[in-house]
């Protein structure tokens, strides 16, 4: 019951217009509503506020998109690891089955669905990933997950499901319904990749890139395919969310999912998610 009171109340509304008006209410300055509303966050969870590179924020969309102190996300420094590109509640994981992802218990989607790019699809084919959920009071930014080179990314308009557990295993193939953003990279010193694909859902449509002068929202009416090639760092940011959603993580054959990631566990930026087969991993159960 209170599974389907959720999905009723968070989907069955104008999701287009509430994720515009919470978006312009969301960066209003005034004491009063930005203390409200950030108490009001604080209800979803724990908002590890201490870990904040600042100690005051002037809205709530400050405190969505806060920055980190340096040092409270250390990195895992073997190269044969690639880490978590943020903080994140663990969905699905494991091989990919040909070309189809595992969504919800006995709900799947397909490569093809989610990227819309042939060329993509058969690198990912039989590969492996992971799905990480961002809850409301997380921390919103991703980052490289390796060393890698960025040859690009594709964006593609989409709707603004929630893309919490209830919806999930409502609506199928949710997150090929959704606005969403791939970003494809090279990992550095092979030839395998590793595509992030940041998927937005209500009240968070708008996904801002390192790489790009403006951010990618609703009313976004750039090229759907954004050239890049630039160099990053394992653990340098790649982009945030203006409040939080999901990032799939998509890896080639040769880079399989570290043991201790499991389903429902917390997973934050800097720790191991994926290990390459052919080197010896140190530091992590292989």
């Amino acid at each position: 019951m209170n599974d389907a009171l959720n999905f009723f109340i968070t989907n069955q509304i104008p999701r287009k217009l509430a994720t515009r008006l919470v978006g312009w209410a969301s960066r209003i300055e005034l004491p009063f509503v930005r203390d409200l509303s950030i108490a009001l966050l604080g209800l979803f969870g724990d908002l590890r506020l201490h870990e904040a590179k600042k100690a005051r924020f002037s809205s709530l969309h400050d405190c969505f998109v806060r920055e980190l102190k340096e040092g409270v996300r250390p990195l895992h420094a073997d190269p044969a690891v690639l880490v978590s590109p943020c903080d994140g509640i663990v969905g699905a994981s494991g091989a990919i089955d040909d070309t189809e992802l595992l969504q919800a218990k006995g709900s799947s989607y397909s490569l093809e669905e989610l990227l819309g790019d042939p060329a993509a699809v058969e690198r990912y084919r039989g590969g492996s990933y992971v799905t990480l959920r961002l809850s409301a009071n997380m921390y919103h930014r991703f980052h490289a997950a390796c060393d890698c080179r960025l040859e690009g990314a594709t964006y593609i308009s989409g709707d603004t499901w929630n893309v919490n557990p209830p919806t999930l295993s409502r609506i199928a193939r949710l997150y090929c319904k959704n606005e969403r953003v791939a970003i494809h990279a090279r990992v550095d010193s092979s030839d395998q990749f590793v595509t992030l694909v940041a998927v937005a859902a209500i009240l968070v449509a708008s996904i801002h890139l390192s790489f790009l002068d403006e951010s990618l929202t609703l009313s976004y009416s750039g090229p759907t395919r954004i050239p890049c090639d630039a160099r990053y760092r394992k653990g340098e940011e790649l982009g945030y969310f203006h409040h939080g959603s999901t990032v799939i993580v998509l890896a080639t054959r040769g880079l399989t999912v570290c043991e201790q990631v499991r389903f429902g566990e917390i997973v934050r930026m800097g720790e191991p998610l994926l290990r390459r087969c052919d080197v010896a991993v140190q530091g992590i159960a292989s």
